[in-house]
């Protein structure tokens, strides 16, 4: 009889495994970069508390109490109106990060393929795209000054 039909077989033992990997990978995660933010409902959340902390810790000479007392007024109906949005629909914030992530990235994409047409001449002989050299007895030579006129630059 062999060895592995003598002991049961314990079916979970990779999942065990692989748990006990994640949970220790998590926390030295946890040990080296800190708690991972939040969802995006709680950035927000943070973010109202640290501009109405730092507003309210303004004391300046300039306001008198009665508009010191009119800011704080205005940090409490702040707070009053975005709580309620935050607790009702969190993972709209969540959705709303994610749609502005997408944005970026296409605005990202949209800018550098406008820079790569920009910087990218054709040669003429041959229609091949490729760096326009400079000739050497040319110090003014027009392409050193960028695009010329107006150019739409294409979304899609």
């Amino acid at each position: 009889m062999s060895e592995a039909t003598d002991r049961p077989v314990d079916g979970d033992a990779w999942a065990d495994a692989c748990a006990e990997d994640l949970a220790s990978e998590q926390a030295r995660r946890r040990a080296r970069y800190g708690p991972p933010p939040g969802s995006a409902a709680e950035e927000l959340r943070k973010l109202v508390d640290a501009v109405a902390d730092k507003v309210s810790s303004l004391q300046t000479p300039l306001l008198g109490i009665a508009a010191q007392g009119a800011v704080q007024q205005a940090i409490r109906q702040a707070r009053s109106a975005v709580e309620p949005v935050i607790e009702r629909n969190p993972q709209v914030f969540d959705h709303l990060a994610a749609a502005g992530s997408e944005l970026l990235a296409a605005y990202r994409s949209a800018v550098e393929g406008q820079e790569s047409r920009w910087t990218r001449t054709t040669d003429g002989a041959s229609g091949s795209s490729r760096p326009a050299e400079k000739p050497a007895d040319d110090p003014a030579d027009p392409r050193d000054e960028g695009p010329s006129g107006t150019e739409r630059i294409d979304l899609d």
